[in-house]
């Protein structure tokens, strides 16, 4: 039988694609869920662990992504927690699994997220929610009900964007998952794959395609952060 292809293209890529976009979609779950809730802690805390903390978020901006690949690769070992915990839970290893890679890229995304989300939240005006206050609404409604609301927009961005980046992720993803079809190889590691075999027909045709992909998430993160400042 002849193997699947769309656009001329072999099944095993769009397995990776496909791979990749549930990669993404675990990921930006996890980053509003834990990301929202930092960020509005980050900005509001006086303590002197927020500075470290922050910087600690930041990280991933700056440090090559095979540095931190590599960290989270002896983090994941058998013989180091958290890895030895996940063993003794699961009986199986972190590294070289889908949950390896989810708990990767949030870690390498959240930057891309809690910083939007930081912005968007100090954007709503403090009256605002002081009138709320001052009316009686608890605090978890002020924040749920007037506060988020008022900042979706900026938080959608922040989404967008570490769905954008957990797309386009390598160094992390080749060190802690390597290239498990179906498992662990993502899109970037597909189109890595094609170059090294000289395949530059298919790889060009990849590549357009991830590169669509980008732009139109860029473009909409773009569009949401614009509105938010125009509000």
């Amino acid at each position: 039988m002849k193997p699947f292809e769309f656009l001329g293209l072999p099944g095993l890529l769009w397995q990776s694609l496909g791979l990749t976009f549930e990669l993404a979609a675990v990921t930006t779950v996890i980053l509003g869920v834990v990301g929202l809730p930092l960020a509005h802690w980050l900005n509001t805390s006086r303590r002197g662990l927020a500075p470290i903390v922050e910087t600690l978020v930041a990280l991933p901006l700056v440090l090559p992504p095979t540095v931190i690949g590599f960290y989270l690769l002896i983090g994941f070992s058998p013989d180091h927690p958290p890895g030895s915990w996940w063993v003794a839970l699961t009986g199986h290893s972190l590294a070289f699994t889908f949950a390896g890679l989810v708990i990767g890229s949030v870690i390498y995304s959240l930057p891309f997220a809690v910083q939007p989300f930081q912005v968007a939240l100090r954007g709503v005006p403090q009256e605002q929610l002081d009138a709320c206050a001052a009316h009686g609404a608890p605090p978890w409604h002020v924040w749920t009900r007037v506060h988020l609301p008022l900042a979706s927009r900026g938080i959608a961005a922040g989404l967008t964007l570490g769905f954008a980046h957990t797309l386009g992720e390598f160094g992390v993803v080749l060190m802690i998952g390597g290239a498990i079809p179906g498992v662990t190889k993502v899109a970037s590691i597909s189109l890595y794959d094609l170059v090294q075999n000289l395949d530059y027909s298919r790889a060009h045709a990849f590549a357009a395609i991830l590169m669509v992909l980008s732009f139109v998430l860029i473009l909409t993160a773009t569009l949401l952060r614009r509105r938010e400042q125009q509000r």
